[in-house]
C-alpha cells in the first residue's frame, strides 16, 4: 500500500485530523477478521492515511458481549496515552462512511527493513543474550523451536500495557517499528474483559519485578483511574462499569505484586496464530 503518512503538525493534531476530517475509503485490508478499512483522511489542508473500523463490520463474540470493539480499541489509546508511552497510534471514535467505528492514524512500519528484530524461533533450548523466552512452538511434523522476543524495553512496557487492558491477542504481527526508533501496536478489539483473557507473545518477564519506573507510571494511572479524574470518565463513556472497575484492580494488583503477570492456566496464555 502507498505510505504517504505523516504525523500533522501542532496546528492541526493526529487527533483532530482523525476525528474532524474527511474519510475517503481508498480499498480493504482482505486480512483482517473483521471488516478494517484503508483511508485517506483530510482536515485543513492536512491529509494522511488511516484505518477505519465500523461497528456494522464487527463479528460478535461471545466474551465481548458488552460494546464494541471500537469503543475497547479507543480506550486502549486512552489508558495507553495516560501512560505516557505513547504505544498505540492516535486513535478516535467517529462516524464514517460506514456507520460508526474506530479510526486510527496509519503506521508505515519499518519501511526500509533496518529495524532490529523483536520476535525470532531459535533451535537452542535457551535464549541468547539480549532475548527472553516465551516458550516452545511447533515448526513441523515432531519438531519444534524456541519461541523469543528481543529484551527490549519497550516491548517490556508494551507487556505492563497489556496486562493493564487485558489484552486477549497479542501477536508479532501487532507489532509495528517505526522510524526514530518507536514502537506502535495495533488491534486492540478484545481487551478490558472482566475476566483474565491475557493472551501474549511477550511472556519473557512473566514473575520479573517491574521496574520502579514502571511502578511510578502505574501509580499515576492508578490515580487517573479514580472517580471524576478524566481518564476514567473517559472510559466510563466507552466501556461497562464492570470493566472500568476491573482495570483499576489489574492496575492496583500489579502495584501489590511489583510483578509482571504470569500465565493463569485458566486461558491459552499465547494466541494462535501466533502472527
Amino acid at each position: 500500500m502507498p505510505a504517504p503518512e505523516r504525523i500533522p503538525p501542532r496546528s492541526v493534531t493526529a487527533v483532530d485530523l482523525l476525528a474532524k476530517g474527511e474519510l475517503k475509503v481508498l480499498g480493504r485490508i482482505r486480512e483482517a477478521s473483521n471488516a478494517v478499512l484503508y483511508c485517506s483522511v483530510s482536515y485543513e489542508g492536512e491529509e494522511a492515511h488511516c484505518v477505519y473500523k465500523p461497528v456494522a463490520g464487527e463479528r460478535p463474540l461471545w466474551d465481548f458481549p458488552d460494546g464494541t470493539l471500537a469503543q475497547r480499541e479507543v480506550a486502549a489509546y486512552e489508558v495507553s496515552e495516560a501512560t505516557g508511552w505513547g504505544l498505540v497510534p492516535p486513535t478516535v471514535l467517529r462516524d464514517g462512511p460506514y456507520g460508526e467505528g474506530m479510526c486510527q492514524l496509519w503506521i508505515e512500519a519499518d519501511a526500509d527493513g533496518t529495524a532490529a528484530p523483536l520476535l525470532a524461533l531459535v533451535e537452542e533450548e535457551e535464549p541468547g543474550e539480549g532475548w527472553k523466552a516465551v516458550g516452545l512452538a511447533e515448526v513441523g511434523e515432531g519438531e519444534t523451536a524456541l519461541l523469543v522476543h528481543a529484551d527490549d524495553e519497550r516491548l517490556r512496557r508494551l507487556a505492563v500495557l497489556d496486562a493493564v487492558i487485558n489484552n486477549g491477542d497479542r501477536k508479532g504481527g501487532h507489532l509495528l517499528p517505526a522510524p526514530e526508533g518507536r514502537l506502535y501496536a495495533i488491534d486492540h478489539g478484545v481487551t478490558f474483559n472482566v475476566e483474565d483473557k491475557l493472551r501474549t507473545l511477550l511472556w519473557g518477564w512473566a514473575g520479573e519485578p517491574l521496574p520502579e519506573q514502571t511502578l511510578e507510571v502505574l501509580s499515576r494511572l492508578e490515580e487517573a483511574l479514580m472517580e471524576g479524574a478524566p481518564l476514567a470518565t473517559r472510559l466510563a463513556e466507552l466501556l461497562t462499569v464492570a470493566e472500568t472497575d476491573a482495570i483499576r484492580s489489574r492496575v492496583g494488583e500489579l502495584r501489590h505484586t511489583g510483578r509482571h503477570p504470569e500465565p493463569s492456566g485458566q486461558w491459552p496464555a499465547i494466541p494462535w496464530p501466533p502472527v
